[in-house]
């Protein structure tokens, strides 16, 4: 099985994950529920296990909970995909959801970049600040170790683009793990 398990302490939070890429048990607490619906809908899109457990400075704001657990779910990501023998790489989806449009396009090549572009048409969805999506995601792609590219191409409705990109992400996530072989996808030999 291809999986890993992270612990991450500081001062701002206090997170414990499991990632497991060939599916499992979904179960996310991180005290902001619409980050919750995202991190569930994430796992369910990408047919990856995911356990995650937050405590975090809530009383401040949701920033710290949600970018530190961007860069847990990266370090697990990068441990779970090991030496990326055989996976495909690359992948990319585009995924509405009502009058939202969003693409997603990743290559797991060890080269972390992220590019996020979204215009959010409201700045609160319940207790999440929608502008944090891009932090969550740039923290996911360094610490992944990945190039991640994540358009919110046009939406009315915050909620709907913010759902239609992590949507996007796991779909192009769950189209790169596909083991396609048994060598490496590089010229080098190494990834």
């Amino acid at each position: 099985m291809r999986e890993a398990y992270v612990e991450r302490k500081t001062k701002e939070t206090d997170i414990n994950l499991k990632l497991c890429l060939d599916g499992g048990q979904i179960c996310v607490n991180t005290g902001i529920g619409f980050f919750d619906h995202m991190l569930e809908t994430f796992a369910k899109h990408s047919g990856f296990g995911l356990t995650v457990n937050v405590k975090g400075d809530l009383k401040v704001d949701c920033h710290h909970t949600v970018e530190d657990t961007g860069i847990v779910l990266g370090m697990a990501f990068a441990q779970a995909v090991a030496d990326k023998k055989g996976i495909a790489r690359y992948g990319t989806s585009f995924i509405p959801m009502d009058e939202s449009l969003a693409f997603a396009c990743v290559d797991i090549g060890g080269r972390p970049f992220c590019v996020f572009e979204a215009e959010m048409p409201q700045e609160v969805i319940g207790e999440y600040d929608s502008c944090i999506t891009a932090e969550f995601m740039r923290a996911f792609a360094y610490n992944a170790l990945v190039t991640l590219h994540v358009v919110g191409e046009y939406g009315d409705n915050a909620h709907h683009l913010t759902e239609a990109m992590f949507k996007a992400v796991a779909h192009s996530l769950k189209d790169a793990v596909k083991v396609d072989g048994d060598e490496v996808l590089s010229t080098k030999g190494v990834i």
